[in-house]
């Protein structure tokens, strides 16, 4: 009884790819796009969660956001000036940073500068808490204090100070607000969880008195609260900051929107992987037809083996192997470009880089399976071959 080592069924079942390297390359290049097709979107896509996940942990997820509604007439509604004392009152909150946006009050770089190019920036008033509680920290310059917050000095968010051109904080600049120069005592980082302070010019409440009238009414509150009870604490500011009418106050969490991402992520991720599974699919079907090829052209060669007594399970082998060696190395090109893709686009976005290794070694598997599959019918098809109709053919 003959047998096949399988020491001499590799070199046996790799001459196909050997003396057919560009054909070898292209069949595998297909199982390698699918490949690597799913192993960068379950790279990309868990770098993702990775970053927005960090950032929850690093912003936490117990800021809440008040801010006055719409009474039912369709008018804007208006917060209590008691609002901030109320809810900072509440069981369960920690800090409570009020903020008022001065409407009709605009701000320029210079004096020179017409109306109508105010940039869409806003002009907010608040106090020194509101650092702390956002968790906000200066880019150049400091914040306002008891002090500066009843002089005409302005801390400018991140994208207004862009707008306005100031990049540092050098003590001699100032901005034309409101018709009134303020001199710029800050610069902060950007602000993830309120963009809107990005784009403001933040004052002194008592600076907003005096220059512009306020009234001490505020249009938004800030909220920290103790991370296990923040929805509940959520539900009680309603009532907490507009006891009369609680149905006109707005409570919103910021960092919802972080998490509404990974849900969002998720599902995009399904329709690329449907893809490449596709490409996977149309990579086996590539090499099924090769090896049929193969096959076909290699009768003679199949034939011979047969006449000095290579049994069919044997020639079925050499065919199966051929195919699973070409899906494999495919398979782990694959796994190389998707690892690639990964690296290259988390650092560009700056994220944590992250590739699977379940992806990884899932990819290999299913190239392997592809393979295993696409090599069955061809390497039959060699073994069913009767040793004189092959020589006689080839």
């Amino acid at each position: 009884m003959s047998r096949l080592r399988f020491a001499d069924l590799v070199p046996v079942a790799t001459i196909g790819l050997r003396t057919r390297p560009a054909r070898a390359a292209l069949s595998l290049l297909g199982v390698a796009i699918g490949i690597a097709a799913v192993v960068a979107v379950l790279g990309v896509t868990r770098s993702s969660q990775a970053d927005v996940l960090a950032r929850l942990d690093r912003l936490g997820t117990n800021l809440l956001t008040v801010a006055n509604g719409v009474r039912m007439g369709g008018e804007e509604a208006q917060l209590p000036v008691t609002a901030a004392r109320s809810v900072g009152r509440t069981e369960g909150v920690l800090a409570v940073a009020p903020t008022a946006q001065m409407r009709g009050i605009e701000v320029y770089r210079s004096d020179r500068i017409p109306g109508y190019l105010s940039a869409g920036l806003e002009v907010r008033a608040c106090d020194p808490t509101l650092l702390s509680t956002l968790d906000a920290t200066p880019a150049a310059g400091a914040f306002l204090n008891e002090a500066t917050a009843r002089y005409p000095a302005v801390v400018l968010g991140y994208e207004a100070a862009r707008a306005l051109g100031i990049a540092e904080v050098s003590g001699r600049d100032r901005v034309w607000l409101g018709g009134r120069w303020y001199a710029v005592i800050g610069v902060l980082r950007p602000v993830e969880f309120a963009p809107e302070i990005d784009r403001s010019a933040l004052i002194g409440f008592a600076a907003a008195a005096a220059d512009f009238g306020y009234d001490g009414h505020p249009s938004r509150l800030y909220v920290r609260a103790h991370t296990d009870r923040t929805p509940e604490v959520a539900a009680m500011l309603p009532r907490a900051a507009d006891p009369r009418f609680p149905g006109q106050v707005t409570v919103s969490r910021p960092s919802d929107v972080l998490s509404a991402r990974l849900a969002v992520v998720d599902a995009t991720t399904s329709l690329f992987l449907g893809l490449g599974t596709v490409a996977l699919l149309v990579g086996g079907i590539g090499i099924a037809n090769v090896m049929v090829i193969s096959v076909l052209e290699r009768r003679g060669e199949i034939g011979l083996r047969r006449a000095l007594g290579a049994a069919r399970r044997h020639v079925a082998a050499q065919f199966m192997v051929e195919s699973m060696l070409l899906s494999a190395a495919g398979g782990v090109l694959g796994v190389l470009l998707g690892a690639a893709v990964t690296v290259a686009l988390a650092h560009r976005q700056g994220w944590p880089p992250v590739v699977p290794v379940s992806a990884a070694g899932a990819g290999l598997a299913a190239a392997v399976a592809v393979g295993t599959i696409a090599g069955l019918y061809p390497a039959l098809s060699a073994a069913r071959m009767p040793p004189t109709q092959a020589l006689r053919t080839a």
